[in-house]
């Protein structure tokens, strides 16, 4: 195998350059750059708007094996403090994007010097964190030609040490949509309240009246969270606010739930409209598919790590997490992995710092199960 310790280094100079969702100008030419230092006798490249499809060509195939790594950052200004730390003012990799296509790179690196059976297609997807870009990477015509039969990919996580993976059959990350409500009223003077519709109030009100949706009709067996993460208005402080906005999440655990939820919330927001005669739009932003897991691909995988490699498989619970890998996994079967990195700060903390050291384990361990399935 390869270098491990060149992977480090891909990541720190990935680190220091995060971009947002189809923006990510510079990490693809990176990207590219890097892989056309690869042996490119079995390799086929291709570019999909900020993305990048790497095809290797295998010995005798009788199917595609597909590998996924998301390659965008988010709008959050590092704290980290480290000597590589983002040179993109306002953004950072604080979802371990930089870690996902590092060790891409890494698997990829071994089977464009190393081929195996089957074709084996890696795929480096843009805008996971919004608005998106798993399912028209899926609708692209490069992917309907390259279609895999199974495809896998994993995410940090913070909560588990180095040398642990954590995944189990079924659904293992939620649904969720965005959520951005505005509402418009009539400004005023703050001394004449009765001639103005105060938008302030109507939002509080809303925001209150939100909450009841997943005590009152969410099965409690079910699982849902709706979240107002940000609410802005008003100009200043004597003057009643004509406009209102609210920004939030919705999680769920079912398919049918979220479709509940949304219901309620559109019910709720026209009771709005109503009581404080006001005009209200709702914007349910990037939406994104369940992660649900091939009961029997994640099992054998699950088994595979514990026979055959030393890291330590935890069969976790599902979370409210999202990702749109989700909607990949709806149309191809396959599974999503945790990968434990060891950090005191969660994900999309400003002073998220993984520990390097799970680079080479994920990197070891992917290649060791690549070779097996794609062997088979």
């Amino acid at each position: 195998m390869e270098q491990l310790n060149r992977f480090v280094e891909i990541r720190r100079d990935l680190h220091k350059i995060p971009e947002l969702g189809f923006q990510e100008f510079k990490t693809q030419q990176y990207l590219l750059n890097y892989i056309g230092t690869l042996p490119q006798e079995r390799l086929e490249v291709k570019t999909w708007k900020t993305g990048v499809f790497v095809k290797v060509r295998g010995t005798e195939p009788s199917k595609m094996i597909g590998y996924r790594a998301d390659i965008d950052g988010l709008p959050i200004s590092e704290e980290t403090g480290l000597p590589f730390a983002s040179e993109h003012e306002g953004k950072m990799h604080a979802c371990g994007h930089d870690f996902h296509m590092s060790i891409a790179l890494g698997v990829l690196t071994h089977f464009a010097h190393h081929p195996v059976k089957d074709d084996l297609l890696f795929v480096f997807q843009p805008a996971e964190e919004g608005p998106g870009g798993a399912l028209p990477m899926l609708e692209s015509e490069i992917m309907q030609q390259w279609k895999p039969d199974m495809i896998i990919a994993l995410h940090i996580a913070p909560e588990y040490p180095v040398g642990t993976i954590a995944t189990k059959e079924g659904l293992l990350f939620a649904n969720t949509s965005e959520l951005f409500i505005d509402l418009k009223g009539k400004g005023g003077h703050a001394a004449f309240p009765h001639l103005a519709n105060d938008m302030v109030v109507a939002a509080c009100s809303l925001v209150t009246q939100l909450q009841s949706i997943v005590s009152r009709n969410v099965d409690p067996l079910d699982s849902a969270v709706i979240t107002i993460g940000k609410i802005s208005g008003g100009t200043v402080q004597n003057v009643i606010a004509e406009h209102a906005r609210l920004e939030g999440t919705i999680r769920t655990l079912s398919a049918e739930s979220m479709k509940k939820v949304k219901e309620r919330i559109e019910a709720i927001v026209k009771g709005i409209e109503i009581g404080y005669q006001c005009e209200a739009t709702i914007d349910y932003g990037s939406m994104y598919y369940q992660v649900y897991n091939a009961e029997q691909l994640t099992n054998e995988f699950m088994s595979f790590v514990k026979e055959h490699t030393n890291v330590e498989v935890v069969r976790c619970k599902e979370a409210m997490t999202g990702e749109d890998f989700g909607y990949m996994l709806a149309q191809i079967p396959g599974f999503m992995f945790w990968l434990g990195v060891n950090s005191p700060y969660g994900l999309h903390h400003s002073k998220l710092s993984p520990d390097e050291g799970a680079i080479e384990t994920a990197i070891r361990l992917l290649v060791s199960y690549l070779i097996w399935k794609a062997n088979e």
